[in-house]
């Protein structure tokens, strides 16, 4: 019975020293066959309820949905407010985010980010009778954006003074109403906020020099270098394809109220030239 005991102790010891196992985020993934992705909670046209179905649609949908299709198992949607996109991934509840969520310093210490898929640019609109026509222009005024957004990061970056909101349609009422003097956006939003604006309310007009350049990438949790890797391997893969340019001209091609074209490629972070915000 003592030696018994004896081994039993010793086999204790050795796994404490050892440590637990380590968890394999992907491993988890493929044994469950769901993925849970992360997008907006309603921010068109990357990811919004369909009024028709009331299924959440967009870009990082089809995007998710792609992914999913490449590792074999389900997409999971779950969406998510501005602020809690990095969050919500540090605590595990979602497996990846995609939602256009630009690559930070601040972030990339809390969450993996994944090859940027395209190169986004934050711009500032005003009402088309405002005077100002460069971004150091409104520097010290108040301008609006979503809360915890890379907008947000934008406005303080021009030393700017940032009005912050839950959505984007919040903060472009401040900027109708004169709490704000611009609004501060990705490129797609402000596109469409300002030909929307030709036919109601106070019509816009967009600074041609953008407030920032953001790489977009799918973020995850740290310490999962098999995700990370995989995930990189499938948007190379969806880009060489020229998937992701379809899913791209779907929502924000030359056919859409956007009329963008991507011309992007997916490769490393490194490669990319661009001064990276706080």
């Amino acid at each position: 019975m003592k030696l018994k005991l004896w081994t039993l102790g010793a086999a204790l010891a050795v796994t404490a020293i050892a440590g637990p196992a380590k968890a394999d985020k992907l491993a988890d993934i493929t044994a469950a066959k769901v993925i849970r992705c992360g997008t907006f909670a309603d921010v068109p046209p990357f990811a919004a309820p369909d009024p028709a179905t009331r299924e959440m649609a967009g870009f990082d949908v089809d995007l998710c949905n792609a992914i999913a299709r490449e590792l074999g198992v389900k997409a999971e949607i779950k969406p998510l407010s501005v602020e809690a996109r990095v969050p919500e991934v540090k605590l595990g509840h979602v497996d990846i985010a995609v939602a256009n969520l630009a690559y930070t310093l601040s972030r990339a210490e809390q969450i993996e980010f994944s090859h940027p898929y395209y190169l986004a640019k934050e711009m500032l609109i005003v009402k088309a009778d405002d005077p100002g026509q460069k971004k150091a222009d409104f520097a010290g005024v108040r301008l609006a954006s979503t809360k915890g957004s890379t907008s947000e990061l934008a406005i303080r970056k021009n030393e700017s003074k940032p009005l912050t909101f839950q959505d984007t349609g919040s903060a472009y009422l401040a900027v109708q109403q004169g709490k704000a003097r611009g609004l501060v956006a990705n490129t797609m939003t402000t596109t469409k906020i300002v030909n929307e604006s030709k036919t109601k309310g106070a019509e816009m007009r967009m600074i041609e020099e953008p407030m920032l350049f953001q790489p977009i990438g799918i973020g995850m949790k740290k310490d999962e270098p098999a995700l990370t890797a995989k995930i990189n391997e499938i948007l190379v893969s969806l880009d060489t394809s020229g998937e992701i340019n379809k899913i791209w001209e779907k929502w924000l091609g030359p056919n859409t109220e956007y009329k963008m074209t991507r011309t992007d490629k997916v490769v490393p972070i490194t490669e990319l030239k661009f001064e990276p915000i706080p």
